[in-house]
């Protein structure tokens, strides 16, 4: 049995973890205007390379959530950080479009299995009253590892140049693995399988309407958040004419807005719980509230000043922070614990295969026309989410809340 003390501890190192994905994500986001140019790569073929990537981590979503569930999240997250780490260090030495696009694939290997390892792990060691927060928490590493992603990536390129960059954040994997594995001393190397369950399956998950739903809401808006996790440099260095040192500069802001969300959004949860709210209640009346302030995703595009753009892409991502936390604790709340992982695993296939169908799309609308259009179907997306997770209530919550 995990002490709470501990249980924090662990909780803080998936913190981490989900901030050290980001962070390994987004040095390219943030390098994409040197490095484009430097392979004399157009938006489209940008668009591939961010697809081999959302690709791999699409599928290991799903199977790396069913790994976890069988290995638990100990070894489980142990190797995935392990994997991805030595995939960053490869793009340092990648030259040109193929090679960067096949690194970007073992990245989304190794990074597939992250948050549902992170969601996991937070249900499994927190207590029930706790849920939110620690779910919140956890996850809320990601924002975090794009606030310093920006200006760490430029300082390493300017030190050591943008190959730097890229081996600097392998190293941080490494670290964190040194860490992972000084946090469990003392603490049996599994626990006891539960008893009294049937296997966790795809099928028996795809068989409840409640989980279909799931599924079919992060098809909704997970397009919008590739869109700003792969693509706001892009945007600001084409249509605001931001140098890389000035995107360092800013592109932090928004996430530094989604971490905060982020974990506030998980503490409100579990109070209107505490004070006697239904848990779904709880969560779908924030969703509510975050859906409702998603099209200043579309006033950004309008924008008369890259500082204005900024501060509505931080309102998107803010409103993003507080649906995202609610979101993952729906599931914990939707089905059995032992099936947290593989089930956060299928809705983030579902999230990625949205996501590469808009990557794609991103960079042939960008060539054509500009970015006004994606802009504007990212207004609408988070609204019609909700919409879907509200159509066909349960009127009783699952026996495990």
């Amino acid at each position: 049995m995990i002490s709470p003390r501990r249980a924090w501890l662990l909780c803080t190192l998936l913190f981490c973890a989900t901030a050290l994905s980001f962070l390994d994500r987004q040095v390219l986001s943030v390098l994409a205007p040197r490095i484009t140019e430097e392979f004399a790569m157009s938006n489209t073929a940008y668009s591939r390379v961010v697809f081999a990537f959302v690709l791999s981590y699409t599928v290991m979503f799903a199977l790396g959530g069913r790994v976890l569930d069988a290995l638990g999240t100990r070894l489980g997250l142990a190797l995935a950080v392990g994997f991805w780490s030595v995939a960053s260090v490869v793009h340092a030495f990648t030259t040109g479009p193929w090679s960067l696009g096949a690194a970007r694939f073992f990245l989304g290997i190794g990074e597939g299995p992250c948050f549902p390892a992170a969601t996991k792990g937070a249900v499994e060691w927190s207590e029930p009253r706790r849920r939110a927060l620690a779910v919140g928490f956890a996850n809320g590493g990601s924002a975090f590892g794009a606030v310093i992603a920006p200006p760490l990536t430029v300082w390493c390129t300017a030190a050591f140049g943008w190959r730097g960059a890229f081996a600097f954040a392998g190293l941080l994997g490494f670290a964190w693995l040194v860490a992972w594995s000084l946090a469990f001393r003392g603490v049996p190397k599994s626990a006891p399988a539960p008893t009294g369950r049937p296997r966790v399956t795809f099928r028996s998950l795809l068989a409840r309407p409640a989980v279909r739903r799931l599924l079919v809401a992060r098809f909704c808006f997970d397009p919008v958040f590739y869109f700003y996790m792969f693509w706001i440099p892009q945007y600001l260095s084409r249509e605001r004419g931001l140098s890389l040192a000035e995107i360092g500069s800013l592109t932090w802001i928004p996430f530094l807005a989604l971490g905060l969300s982020n974990i506030g959004a998980g503490r409100v949860s579990d109070l209107l719980v505490a004070r006697g709210w239904a848990p779904r209640r709880a969560r779908m009346t924030l969703m509510l509230g975050a859906a409702l302030i998603t099209p200043a995703s579309w006033l950004a595009s309008l924008a008369g000043t890259p500082g204005i753009a900024i501060g509505l892409m931080a309102l998107l991502l803010f409103a993003h922070g507080i649906w995202i936390a609610n979101y993952i604790t729906l599931i914990g709340d939707t089905v059995a614990p032992e099936e947290v992982g593989t089930a956060v695993g299928l809705t983030g296939t579902c999230g990625g295969i949205a996501g590469m169908i808009s990557s794609l799309s991103v960079g042939a609308i960008v060539d054509h026309f500009s970015f006004g259009p994606v802009f504007v179907v990212s207004a609408l997306l988070y609204p019609l989410a909700w919409i879907v997770l509200r159509t066909g209530q349960p009127s009783v919550q699952p026996s495990h809340v």
